[in-house]
């Protein structure tokens, strides 16, 4: 699990491609040390397995699946790169809950300074923006950002403060620059009804009933059962 919180900005040193699996190699010094063979890393927004750690570089695997599902079929030697080591128990939980299971890819389609900061336009299709919510958040390659109020029909904006731009790549993002977007894990189980399997998969409950009888601590599936799901949803 990760905050969407970028630890620092990497730079793609190497990719060996294989049959089934591209490794990547990244040059990380801000992050590697803290890191070991089995760890996760988020990779502008993938969840990756570390294989390796020499240095300051840092090896991931990426599958066939990663390569379908997200922009990093597009990555070249020299690209930099948003990292976010794995959630460790005990740390604050200050951005959102990200996974870093992308659910698809966007596009740039506006970038406009305003003042010292900068509001980027994203183009997501509806499908993904069926997933959004008026203020909620959206990892996008990574970064957890608050999204504008919308109407989302197949698009949404978020406002990136000079902070967010002086961590980030995004200062550097063009019209027509594809990213990888998460949408909220909360809001796709609420508008979807599968709160226990995403709470399960979370690791923050066991697999079992959430409900626990009166006088417990109201669930996120009782709160989903008095009316936080999408209205024809069941």
């Amino acid at each position: 699990m990760f905050t969407g919180l970028i630890r620092e900005v990497g730079v793609l040193r190497g990719v060996a491609r294989g049959p089934q699996l591209v490794r990547l190699r990244i040059a990380a010094p801000r992050t590697a040390a803290d890191l070991g063979p089995g760890d996760s890393l988020a990779v502008n927004g993938i969840c990756l397995t570390v294989t390796g750690v020499r240095g300051a570089e840092v090896s991931v695997d990426a599958a066939v699946e990663t390569l379908r599902v997200t922009t990093l079929e597009h990555w070249r030697v020299g690209r930099k790169l948003h990292l976010e080591p794995a959630l460790r128990a005990g740390q604050a939980l200050d951005g959102h809950l990200v996974l870093g299971h992308v659910d698809g890819t966007g596009k740039v389609a506006r970038s406009e300074r305003r003042g010292a900061s900068v509001l980027l336009t994203v183009t997501c299709g509806e499908r993904l923006a069926g997933w959004l919510m008026p203020k909620g958040s959206v990892a996008l390659d990574g970064v957890s950002l608050t999204v504008d109020a919308g109407p989302h029909v197949d698009r949404f904006t978020v406002n990136l403060i000079p902070h967010t731009l002086g961590w980030t790549m995004f200062d550097a993002y063009r019209v027509g620059q594809p990213v990888n977007l998460e949408m909220d894990v909360l809001v796709k189980a609420a508008r979807t009804g599968h709160s226990t399997e995403a709470l399960a998969g979370l690791g923050a409950l066991a697999p079992q009933r959430l409900d626990r009888g009166p006088g417990s601590v109201p669930s996120l599936t009782s709160i989903l059962d008095r009316g936080f799901r999408r209205k024809g949803t069941s």
